[in-house]
């Protein structure tokens, strides 16, 4: 991944020196070193980093379920940032991280070396943790002479070299001078502080105790078994130690067996990344032979990876009867109506994808997948009066969901109102993080000249504002 090299040195930053004893004081000197509104636009610009990248899966099932997940644990706890983004990462290796502000990077290949879902959220609950604890003001707090302007030319002189690692390294080593060493020296105090209020949060949220000791355990035994010694990406960050495994199965055996059902969306999408990696053919081969020979946790998610790699290999017949025999274990999941709408389009049957799609709509109502595929369809038939229609909707139970209101600017663009089309793209920009960017959207949507008298007023109350915040992020960043 072209990003890579930015990781090390942002969970450095996101993952400072911890105080051994207890929780710290929220209200202490670190939240005047960084206050937690410029924290998170730190973490935004590194996230616009991420998914800029080739690497990053912009998959809207995967991220919903990951969101899903994840702001469970979140809600589980107090914490700064009342919702977390997730982003997912395509790549084999196993790994998380956290940036400042609410942003977890996931890497496909730690969601595919889970068993269950209780593993899955525990390593979701550290890295949330990292962040809700406040680790990086408390960095900034205990390492007054790294000012917030330092900070940030590192992040930007390792993203200007992130396709070359050799250059990253190096200007990492410049900016940062000394400041590796010291915060090396205190990551077992930090890894300390997130395994255990991590533990908490993943009580809390109902998911088993025991997920993150047997997934500890399992990165023990997959780097003692691995031929070519290699480690996986999330014990480099977080080296594991005899003392940490211990401790978290000390703590899951203060507590009564918990049985955990995983959802309906965890096997589904660990099927969909199996049936999307390497060749489709492979794919289509490995599903069947598992189907044929009986080998598969759950035959449901066996049967939604088969019709996957079917419609990658190009075979709509053969996924619509494969989705026929899907649709008869019963199981019943939004990711299995939006794949039967791709069976319908892959086979030409327009009608039948839209059809399909509004009675999910119907038959979900709060799903947001079902709302982002129900509206893109509908903008791919040019029926945006509906697509609006279905987009306001869900706005109204999802006001802060940037993918709808880029939906949104989509659909008044097919319509031909332009300075709706982006007032609408500045907000998706603004909820993705690029306060330039959504400032420009309301100049274009200034001089349109499409607008009513109440619509020039609105984006000119927009603008006064969006300028006012770009003012003062850039003076605190200046300081």
């Amino acid at each position: 991944m072209r990003f890579k090299a930015l990781l090390p040195v942002l969970l450095l930053l996101a993952l400072p020196r911890a105080f051994a004893d207890g929780l710290p004081d929220l209200g202490d000197p670190a939240s005047a070193v960084l206050s937690p509104r410029l924290e998170h636009r730190i973490g935004e610009q590194a996230a616009q980093q991420i998914r800029a990248d080739p690497a990053y899966l912009d998959d809207p099932e995967v991220i919903d379920y990951l969101d899903t997940i994840g702001n469970r644990l979140v809600a589980a706890m107090p914490s700064p940032y009342p919702t977390f983004h997730f982003l997912p990462i395509r790549d084999p290796e196993i790994n998380a991280f956290a940036l400042p502000g609410g942003f977890i990077g996931v890497n496909t290949g730690l969601i595919q070396a889970t068993d269950n879902e209780s593993e899955l959220a525990a390593v979701l609950a550290h890295e949330i943790t990292h962040v809700a604890q406040n680790h990086m003001a408390r960095m900034l707090a205990a390492q007054q002479r790294m000012q917030i302007p330092a900070m940030l030319a590192l992040a930007a002189a390792i993203i200007a070299g992130h396709s070359r690692p050799d250059l990253a390294a190096g200007a990492a080593a410049a900016a940062q001078g000394g400041l590796v060493q010291s915060q090396l020296t205190y990551s077992r105090e930090f890894e300390r502080e997130a395994d255990r209020i991590g533990f908490q949060r993943l009580v809390k949220a109902g998911f088993d105790p025991r997920g993150m000791a047997e997934f500890f355990k399992k990165l023990e035994r997959y780097t003692a078994l691995s031929e070519d010694g290699s480690i996986p990406g999330w014990l480099r960050d977080h080296p594991l130690t005899p003392e940490r495994i211990a401790d978290a199965e000390n703590r899951a055996a203060d507590y009564p067996y918990r049985q955990h059902v995983d959802s309906v969306e965890y096997g589904l999408v660990r099927a969909k990344l199996r049936a999307e990696e390497h060749d489709p053919r492979d794919a289509v081969l490995r599903f069947s032979s598992a189907l044929r020979d009986g080998r598969y946790a759950n035959e449901a998610d066996a049967r939604y990876g088969l019709v996957t790699a079917l419609l990658r290999a190009n075979q709509p017949k053969q996924a619509e009867a494969a989705l026929a025999k899907l649709r008869a274990t019963g199981v019943a999941s939004p990711m299995i109506e939006t794949l039967a709408a791709r069976v319908a389009r892959a086979l030409g049957n327009r009608a039948g994808e839209l059809a399909t799609l509004k009675n999910a709509r119907t038959a979900f109502p709060y799903s947001r997948i079902a709302f982002y595929a129900y509206a893109s369809a509908l903008e791919d038939g040019r029926q945006d009066a509906q697509a609006l229609q279905v987009v306001s909707e869900g706005l109204r139970l999802y006001p802060h969901d940037a993918r709808l209101f880029g939906l949104k600017a989509r659909a008044y663009a097919g319509l031909g109102k332009q300075l709706l089309q982006h007032q609408a793209q500045a907000e998706a920009y603004y909820l993705r993080g690029n306060l330039p960017g959504a400032i420009e959207q309301l100049q274009l949507a200034r001089a349109a000249g499409d607008g009513s008298f109440y619509d020039l007023s609105m984006i000119d109350a927009r603008l006064r504002d969006l300028r006012t915040e770009r003012q003062i992020e850039q003076k605190e960043l200046k300081q």
